[in-house]
């Protein structure tokens, strides 16, 4: 693969997150954010809380990519901008949604503080396992590529008075599990065994294993601007 084929896959993120949109950029990846505005609330029918992940990332990826198809959103199609400002030969649409397992339970978004609250007083302390599901959807040839990452997440065992200071931040009621190890919440997780950035939101290393099945390499997604040899000298 030469330089010239960098960037000539455009790829649209199905998600409102900000922490998945940083570390798809943090890894080279520019992608154009669409938001599915799928209902994580609505039952999937999984039997388990990967199921119910995965379920929900297809549903996001399959809401997006029916969108573009009939144009609602962005332009969709070949010949729409790549990464770096190249013209894209190929469209893809990814579809995450991370949910925490927790004494057999599946934690989404907590509802309301109160849940939030609840739920840190009976994590603390003690691990979880996140689990994020991913969906690839290539609009061209509608061949499909998904997969589940899970983490285990240790927590530490925060005080009363920390988990009142953090759920008044507000942080918890916007993530799944009611906690992050990018923000606030870092302090408060003391170690993962697994994947890092697929407890932040998306699994580098699982996406690239599903561009692979599609016949996608993952430099074919890097900003070309960010790839160009520094000068000698």
């Amino acid at each position: 693969m030469t330089a010239s084929s960098y960037g000539k896959i455009r790829l649209v993120l199905a998600s409102a997150s900000p922490a998945r949109l940083a570390t798809l950029r943090a890894a080279g990846i520019e992608p154009e954010v669409i938001v599915s505005g799928v209902d994580e609330t609505v039952d999937t029918g999984a039997t388990d809380t990967a199921g119910h992940a995965l379920v929900l990332a297809r549903r996001k990826a399959e809401a997006v990519a029916a969108d573009l198809g009939r144009g609602e959103a962005g332009t969709g199609g070949t010949g729409t901008g790549g990464a770096g400002g190249l013209v894209a030969t190929s469209t893809l649409v990814l579809g995450c949604d991370s949910v925490l397992e927790f004494d057999g339970e599946t934690f989404g978004k907590p509802e309301t503080a109160a849940q939030a609250r609840s739920r840190w007083l009976r994590m603390r302390g003690r691990s979880g396992v996140l689990h994020t599901g991913h969906c690839v959807i290539s609009t061209e040839s509608g061949r499909i590529a998904q997969g589940t990452a899970s983490t285990t997440v240790w927590f530490a065992d925060v005080t009363d008075e920390e988990i009142e200071a953090y759920v008044a931040t507000g942080e918890p009621l916007a993530v799944a599990g009611a906690f992050t190890v990018d923000g606030l919440g870092g302090a408060f997780v003391e170690r993962v065994e697994g994947d890092h950035h697929n407890v932040v939101g998306v699994s580098l290393p699982l996406l690239r294993s599903l561009l692979r099945d599609l016949d996608v390499t993952w430099p074919e997604l890097w900003n070309r601007s960010l790839t160009r040899p520094a000068p000698l000298g």
